[in-house]
C-alpha cells in the first residue's frame, strides 16, 4: 500500500448497534460536508488538484492503467510455494526495530511494533514487541512441564499435551511494557510513535483459565491471597499476582492470534494477565506457586517500581492505566497536501473497556469526539477515527480516552504533578503530534 493511501486512510461508519439511526445519518452527512470541503480545498492548491481531489475523480493523473501489465498476461506462482505465508516484499519496510544502545546486551533488550503502519487492533504475531530479561528461546513443547504447588491441596505437574486437553478460552487483550512512553517523562525524547509506544501490542490469546488449574489442585481459598508466577528463561522472571485477579480472568496461554505461541513471545507457555503490565505476563512459564503474601522478588523490588517526588518507591502498581495515542498521522510522518485526512489511533485501559476517545488539533484548546471502530473489547485496544479537513496551518495532535470508570487520561504537566519526573514506568499521558506548516509531524510536549 502507497505512502499516500497510508496517510489518506478511509472513511469508516461507525456500528449500528452503538449508535440510533439519526444519529448515524448526523453523521453520514458530516462526513459528506468533510469530504465536499476538502476536495474544494484540494482543487486550489496546486496545478491539476491535491492528490485527494485526484483520487476522488479516479486517478493520479497518469496512463498506468491502459497498459496491461506483464503479471496480467502470465502464470503466477503455484499453490503452497511459501508453506507459511510471509507479508509482501513491498512491504518490508514495516518490521520491530531496536533502539540501539538502549540495554548493555541485546538479549535483554527491546523491539518496537510499527504502530504506524498497522490497521485494526489486532496486532501480527510477527510484529508484536520483545522485551527480554536474558533472551529468548525455541522450546521443546514435549518437554516443557507446568508446576502448581504451595497453598494447595495437590501440587500438580502439567504437560503441554495435558494442558491442552482442558477446556480452553479465546479473548483478545492488549500488553504493554510498563516502560512504554517511559523517555517522555522528563522531556521529548524519541521521534516516531513505534518508539514513543511501541511497546504494545493486542492479540487473540487461547488457553486455559488460571483458576481452572488452580481448582484441580484444590487451591486453600481460607489461606491462599497471592500467587507467583515463574518462567523458565535464564533469568528466571517471577512475579507476585494477587489472587482475585488470578481467579478472575488471568489464561495460561499456549495460543496467538489463532497459532501456537512465537518463541519470542513465550513458547510454548506463557501466563495473560489483562490489564496488567507486560512483565507480569510470565513467559516460558514453568511454575506457579500459590503462597499468603506478596513474594517481594527482585523484579518487583528494584525493577518495574515508580520512583516518587518524595523519593519513595511506589511497588506493584502493575494496572495500565486509561491510554491512547494518534498513530496517524503521527510522529516522522508527512502530510503530502492540504484536505482531508481521517486521523486515526488507539486507545486502552487496563481497569476495563473503553467508554470515549476525544481528539484536538489544536493542542487541546477544542475537543471532538472520534468515531469508535469496530467492537470494544474489555482491556483491549480500541481503533478511533476523526474527519480532520487540514488548511495547511500549524496544528497539534491529541486524543484523550476515558475508559468505562470514568477515568480520563491526563495530561503530561497533571501526571507530573503527582509522579514527579524522575520516573520510567506507567506514563499514560497525553501524546502531542506538531504539524508544521510543510506537512511534517513531530513529537512535541503540550502542559
Amino acid at each position: 500500500m502507497t505512502d499516500l493511501m497510508r496517510t489518506i486512510g478511509r472513511l469508516v461508519r461507525a456500528p449500528e448497534n452503538i449508535f440510533s439511526e439519526a444519529q448515524l445519518e448526523q453523521a453520514r452527512k458530516t462526513r459528506r460536508g468533510f469530504m465536499s470541503k476538502a476536495l474544494a480545498m484540494g482543487a486550489g492548491v496546486a496545478a491539476g488538484g491535491s492528490a485527494i481531489a485526484q483520487v476522488a475523480q479516479g486517478g493520479a493523473g497518469d496512463d498506468a492503467i491502459l497498459t496491461l501489465p506483464e503479471h496480467s498476461k502470465t502464470l503466477g506462482q503455484p499453490v503452497a510455494a511459501m508453506p507459511y505465508g510471509l507479508p509482501s516484499k513491498w512491504e518490508a519496510n514495516l518490521q520491530r526495530r531496536e533502539s540501539p544502545g538502549l540495554t548493555r546486551v541485546r538479549q535483554a533488550s527491546v523491539s518496537f511494533t510499527p504502530l504506524q503502519g498497522l490497521f485494526g487492533i489486532i496486532t501480527p504475531s510477527g510484529l508484536h514487541f520483545e522485551r527480554h530479561h536474558q533472551g529468548w528461546h525455541d522450546i521443546d513443547p514435549s518437554r516443557h512441564r507446568l508446576m502448581i504447588n504451595g497453598l494447595v491441596r495437590e501440587a500438580r505437574v502439567f504437560t503441554m499435551d495435558d494442558l491442552m486437553r482442558l477446556p480452553s478460552v479465546s479473548r483478545i487483550h492488549f500488553i504493554e511494557c510498563g516502560a512504554n512512553t517511559g523517555a517522555e517523562w522528563a522531556n521529548v525524547a524519541l521521534p516516531t510513535v513505534q518508539y514513543t509506544h511501541g511497546m504494545l501490542a493486542c492479540s487473540e490469546y487461547t488457553g486455559v483459565l488460571l483458576s481452572t488449574l488452580l481448582d484441580m489442585c484444590g487451591i486453600d481459598r481460607q489461606r491462599a491471597r497471592y500467587i507467583l508466577a515463574e518462567g523458565a528463561d535464564g533469568s528466571s522472571m517471577t512475579r507476585t499476582i494477587a489472587i482475585d485477579r488470578a481467579l478472575d480472568d488471568v489464561v495460561v496461554a499456549w495460543g496467538q492470534n489463532g497459532e501456537m505461541l512465537r518463541p519470542e513471545n513465550g513458547y510454548p507457555l506463557r501466563l495473560v494477565v489483562p490489564g496488567v503490565q507486560g512483565v507480569s505476563w510470565v513467559k516460558y512459564l514453568r511454575r506457579i506457586e500459590v503462597g499468603d503474601q506478596p513474594y517481594d522478588t527482585k523484579d518487583e523490588t528494584i525493577h518495574y517500581v515508580d520512583l516518587m517526588p518524595d523519593g519513595l518507591h511506589r511497588q506493584y502498581t502493575s494496572v495500565q492505566e486509561c491510554k491512547s495515542v494518534i498513530t496517524t498521522p503521527s510522529g516522522g510522518q508527512t502530510l503530502l497536501d492540504r484536505g482531508y485526512y481521517s486521523i486515526s489511533g488507539l486507545a486502552w485501559s487496563g481497569r476495563g473497556r473503553i467508554k470515549r476517545v476525544d481528539v484536538s488539533t489544536d493542542g487541546g484548546r477544542n475537543w471532538r469526539t472520534a468515531r469508535i471502530d469496530g467492537p470494544v473489547h474489555n482491556k483491549a485496544l480500541t481503533r478511533f477515527h476523526l474527519d480532520w479537513v487540514w488548511d495547511g496551518s500549524p496544528a497539534i495532535l491529541q486524543s484523550r480516552a476515558i475508559d468505562e470508570t470514568g477515568y480520563v487520561q491526563p495530561k503530561i504537566n497533571q501526571l507530573r504533578a503527582v509522579r514527579g519526573t524522575r520516573s520510567i514506568y506507567h506514563n499514560n499521558a497525553i501524546q502531542s503530534w506538531k504539524v508544521s506548516p510543510n506537512g511534517e509531524v513531530s513529537n512535541v510536549q503540550v502542559s
